[in-house]
């Protein structure tokens, strides 16, 4: 019989080659201080039209858990800061949780990860002595149900841990912390577990009383007089973003650890703010989440850690209107609740969420009356002739099942045939007129300088590589780490 520390380490092994060879990935975060929340059935729906496979939710919704079953989709479940002291104080406490939020939806709901509070260090630092004792109780528990192997405990931690971020070369964490990070740090290398970074160039922009150009900010050209350098290492940095990360990597290795790879769990920019918020506008928003894809996607890391992805989630799917806080807090969305996009987006190099459009569109207004969004759908069905083959279940606009999404479909398609020849986008004061393309995945809505309703999306080169060099390098380095994991077996086992 093979012994059992010979078996755990091939499997280690193992888990290792997947997330080496398959590359960098963008993932979305979902918040739900949302007034008009989908149900959890249709923001799946929404995931899976546009083709996003990695979330991280903020709890342990069992209705979110439940209808991401069987999707394949790679989750984070989130423990609450109010549910850190428990778990932390008690294994009991956190074997009941793993128990309830994890084991009972594994391995339908492909759950890899459980993120242990958010920003606990700097959001509730009189938590600090018990974050990482409710990370090991938590990793204790996993080994327990043996889903250890399959789920990684981290805790993500704002860059208000690190106290001087730039230049990076000189990057440390806040030393009041010093105890914690490194108790932390050790437990990450010890269950070969990455660190959850939440970086925001927003705020680094918007705080920085114009110490670095937007430019810098937004993944955008710089020109030669405005390079940023690090004067101890040359290196040059393209974006505030690269920085940030590196100034954790450096914070990391100033502690003795290295080969503890980075997460960045949040990122963002506003697209609407307040009167005091400039910079929290449509533009900006849709040129640093486009440019942040892909950077991410070119499968590098910053300059001082070029060959490790910058795996990231983008914060966030939904606006969250109910968030107290200034303006900009309640509009980080790329979406609508009605499941309709914000500005254009390409989450990947062959899925385009659109946008703005040349054309007008006839939409359902968001605080429209059910009971008149419901007659005004079967008008525009019935009496008005629309074709709403569409939104019928199996076709391409069912989802996100909710009137008013059925309503905005049905309603501009009406319009398209009709305001040629007097036909309005009024139904009863439940519609309204936007330039704003509606279309989301295969769902194509018609447009004026588009009557056929069809929509293409052009992908996104990130390489210049030949069609079969991906495919040839992927197969070639599965190949080469499997070979080095059978060897390891060959010896463990004479």
């Amino acid at each position: 019989m093979m012994p059992e520390n010979c078996l755990q380490s091939v499997l280690l092994l193992l888990i290792g080659i997947l997330p080496r060879v398959l590359g960098a990935f963008i993932g979305i975060d979902i918040g739900t201080d949302v007034s008009d929340m989908p149900t959890a059935s249709d923001v799946v729906a929404i995931l899976k039209s546009h083709q996003i496979d990695h979330v991280r939710l903020f709890d342990a919704d069992g209705r979110m858990l439940n209808a991401l079953a069987n999707t394949s989709i790679e989750v984070i479940v989130s423990v609450t800061n109010e549910e850190v002291l428990a778990i932390g104080q008690s294994p009991s406490v956190a074997a009941t949780w793993i128990s309830r939020n994890v084991a009972a939806y594994v391995p339908e709901t492909n759950i890899t990860a459980i993120a242990v509070g958010s920003e606990v260090l700097s959001s509730i630092p009189h938590a600090a002595p018990i974050l990482v004792p409710a990370m090991n109780n938590l990793h204790k528990a996993l080994v327990a149900s043996n889903l250890n192997f399959q789920i990684k405990v981290s805790t993500p931690q704002s860059m208000n841990v690190i106290a001087r971020p730039f230049p990076p070369s000189i990057a440390t964490f806040n030393s009041s912390w010093n105890t914690t990070i490194y108790e932390m740090l050790q437990f990450l290398k010890n269950t070969n577990s990455y660190f959850m970074l939440n970086a925001y160039p927003y705020y680094g922009y918007t705080t920085g009383e114009g110490i670095f150009p937007l430019d810098y900010a937004l993944f955008q050209p710089l020109s030669p007089a405005k390079q940023i350098v690090d004067p101890n290492t040359l290196f040059h940095y393209d974006s505030m973003f690269d920085a940030m990360v590196d100034a954790a990597y450096y914070s990391i290795a100033a502690l003795n650890f290295s080969g503890i790879p980075i997460v960045v769990t949040e990122t963002g920019w506003p697209w609407l703010g307040g009167a005091n918020e400039p910079d929290a506008t449509v533009e900006n928003a849709e040129s640093y989440n486009n440019n942040l894809i892909r950077r991410v996607l070119n499968n590098s890391g910053p300059p001082s850690q070029p060959t490790m992805p910058m795996n990231t989630y983008i914060y966030e799917l939904f606006n969250e209107d109910m968030r107290r806080g200034p303006t900009s807090e309640k509009n980080w969305g790329v979406f609508f609740a009605n499941g309709s996009s914000v500005y254009s987006l390409s989450l990947s190099t062959s899925n385009q969420i659109s946008g703005n459009a040349s054309g007008v569109f006839c939409i359902a207004k968001e605080d429209a009356d059910s009971d008149k969004l419901r007659d005004g759908l079967n008008w525009a069905c019935g009496p008005g002739h629309a074709d709403c083959s569409a939104i019928q279940e199996g076709k391409p606009c069912y989802y996100p099942d909710t009137l008013q999404n059925h309503a905005s479909y049905a309603y501009n398609e009406y319009y398209q045939k009709m305001h040629s020849v007097g036909g309005t986008c009024d139904f009863g004061g439940t519609a309204t007129t936007t330039t704003a393309d509606p279309s989301y995945g295969s769902c194509a809505f018609a447009g004026t300088s588009n009557s056929s309703g069809s929509t293409e999306s052009t992908p996104s080169a990130f390489a210049p590589i030949s069609p079969d060099s991906g495919t040839s390098m992927l197969v070639s380095e599965i190949g080469f780490l499997m070979m080095g994991s059978i060897l390891h077996l060959f010896f463990c086992l004479r």
